[in-house]
Formats: structure tokens, C-alpha cells, sequence
């Protein structure tokens, strides 16, 4: 029979080991958890953009992360619009403050389009999502939400490519040069104005709260893109 001595010793030891082995699973597990929203993140960011996946193959993570490395620039500009190098980057302690990040397509060093993040509160939740802008600076490229906790059928409709085909080839600066975002209306848009997309039936709020926070996030960004139009 053990004694009691080599009980404690073994359940000390069992324990340790055991907590070694969480401590790793656990890493992994974080680690995986990253990587998995690192690739959802940088997928939404292709998918504004107007990248596809074909019909009989979808895109692995590894797609994911060559069609991005191959084709997507990272920028990031202060209030003023001007382009900030790295290294002022990693010593600005306000960086999340000051600072907004930009995405470029680039094709044989022609920009083929630019996206930004957009984030704002709906009904129930706080949404996130790209925006893609034409070169022109003035033109929606796309829109994708991937993130938001909206009702199933109603302000959830967000997600569904009806809505986000809405915005592609819509305008958020007016003819006089003034930004003025897009108008999410409630029921159909006239086909005819370029500023307005068709609202999403019951889901008033929602509605709104999209075409309030782009037109938010649009602001940040305006310095920049009135210096490329």
C-alpha cells in the first residue's frame, strides 16, 4: 500500500503535468482562434474588394492568405491623410486614435481599389465590415459585414449579397464634391439616385445605423481620398 507521502508526491506531479498540457492546448487553441480570424478578416477585405471564390472550389485559408499577400497592400494614414511610415507607427502611443488603416489592390503597381474598416452600432449589436472604394475615391466598390449579433432575417440581412450588392457602383460624394455617404432608404431606392440602396424591410434600425456609422468611418478617411481624386 502507498503512503501517504508518495499519494501527494504523484497527485502534485499529476497535476503539474496535467497543467502543462492545458497550457499548451490552450496556446494552440488561441493561436488557431487568431489565425482564424486573421483569415476571415483579410477574406472579407478580398471579397469587397471583388474577389470571387469560383463556384466548384472554395477558398482554403491558405488561398486566402496567398491571393491577399500576392495582390494587397496595408497603408496607414493620420487625420491629415498623409501616408505614415512604420517606424513613427511603433512609437505613437495613440496609434489606434490617430491613426486608420487602409487596404490597396494592386495590379503591376496600378491601385485598382482601397478598403477600409467600418464598425457602428445596429439594433442589438455593433457590426464590422469592409468598405471598397473605387480609384476614383468616390465610387462603393463593395461592402461585407463579418461580424454582428442582428436579428436572423431582418437586421442580419446584412450579410446576405442582396444588400451588399446594393452598394457597388454607388456614389458618397456629391456632384458639388461634398461627402455625403449613402442613404440606406427604408423599402426600394429609385434606381435612378446614386446615393441611396434599398433598406432592409423590418429592420429600420439596422438600416440606419449602417448608413450612419459608413458615413462616419467615411470622415476618418476623407483627408486621404481628396487627395487622390
Amino acid at each position: 500500500m502507498h503512503s501517504n507521502r508518495y499519494t501527494i508526491l504523484f497527485t502534485a506531479s499529476l497535476t503539474v503535468i496535467l497543467g502543462l498540457f492545458i497550457s499548451i492546448a490552450s496556446g494552440s487553441l488561441k493561436t488557431m482562434q487568431e489565425l482564424n480570424i486573421e483569415n476571415d478578416s483579410k477574406k472579407n477585405i478580398l471579397v469587397s474588394l471583388g474577389y470571387k471564390e469560383s463556384a466548384d472550389k472554395r477558398w482554403t485559408p491558405d488561398d486566402i492568405q496567398s491571393i491577399f499577400k500576392k495582390n494587397i497592400r496595408s497603408l496607414v494614414v493620420d487625420k491629415m491623410g498623409n501616408v505614415i511610415d512604420n517606424n513613427q507607427i511603433n512609437n505613437e502611443p495613440d496609434f489606434n486614435v490617430n491613426y486608420y488603416p487602409i487596404y490597396t489592390d494592386q495590379e503591376n503597381g496600378v491601385t485598382k481599389g482601397y478598403a477600409i474598416p467600418i464598425s457602428g452600432k445596429g439594433l442589438w449589436s455593433t457590426l464590422y465590415g469592409y468598405f471598397a472604394i473605387e480609384p476614383d475615391g468616390i465610387t462603393a466598390k463593395g461592402i461585407t459585414f463579418y461580424a454582428h449579433k442582428e436579428t436572423p432575417g431582418l437586421g442580419g440581412e446584412v450579410e446576405k449579397p442582396w444588400f451588399q450588392k446594393n452598394f457597388i457602383g454607388k456614389k458618397f460624394i456629391n456632384e458639388s464634391g461634398k461627402l455625403i455617404g449613402i442613404e440606406v432608404v427604408k423599402g426600394k431606392a429609385d434606381p435612378e439616385n446614386l446615393y441611396q440602396v434599398d433598406g432592409i424591410s423590418g429592420a429600420t434600425v439596422t438600416s440606419k445605423g449602417v448608413e450612419n456609422f459608413l458615413l462616419n468611418d467615411l470622415k476618418k478617411y476623407e483627408p486621404f481620398f481628396k487627395k487622390i481624386r
